[in-house]
């Protein structure tokens, strides 16, 4: 999915702690948002789906995190209940998508995210064909609507802005793959 669709969906998971402690609501939301992003920073520093995604053991880390929430509520252990929760989700969600592979319309591959607990690549489900399709988009739009519900002030503006950013993406996703050979032909 796409990384915006990830940030939402984050957004969506804190919006439960932003409801519960109002007081941390700022704190719960951006933590989300940051959580649904993380694990696809594995894309920079290792294997994409595979080095900071973890289906399994996500949520080994995450449903203790909730629990330190819910004994010590402060802004550092809802930040972390967020992080990890929304973090979890995403590895788990990636699995609803298709392959890993950069043109996911072709499905070269049906290796969708990789389960350390089992030690093998979890099959795609192709709920979703590939990050940017029109059913990512409808995802997008989906969780932008339950955060608009939940959020105000500058944190609406962060959910319009990914929702109008993943809008456009989807409008360019099948050209991207060939602009950058094109690009890196040119070097």
């Amino acid at each position: 999915m796409m990384a915006t669709t990830h940030a939402l969906a984050g957004i969506v998971v804190a919006s439960v702690a932003a409801l519960l402690v109002p007081d941390h609501a700022t704190t719960a939301l951006l933590a989300g948002a940051a959580g649904g992003l993380f694990p696809d920073l594995d894309a920079v520093v290792g294997t994409h789906r595979k080095t900071l995604h973890f289906p399994a053991y996500g949520w080994v880390v995450a449903v203790p995190a909730v629990g330190l929430a819910v004994l010590v509520t402060g802004p550092w252990s809802v930040a972390l209940a967020c992080f990890t929760t929304a973090a979890a989700f995403h590895a788990l969600s990636d699995w609803a998508e298709g392959g890993v592979e950069w043109r996911g319309w072709e499905r070269n591959t049906d290796r969708a995210v990789y389960c350390h607990l089992t030690g093998e690549w979890l099959t795609a489900k192709r709920w979703v064909r590939y990050d940017g399709a029109p059913e990512d988009l409808l995802c997008s739009a989906v969780l932008a609507g339950v955060a608009l519900l939940v959020v105000s002030g500058l944190t609406r503006w962060l959910v319009v802005g990914l929702l109008a950013v993943g809008t456009v993406y989807t409008l360019v996703r099948r050209r991207v793959p060939g602009v950058v050979d094109r690009l890196r032909a040119r070097t």
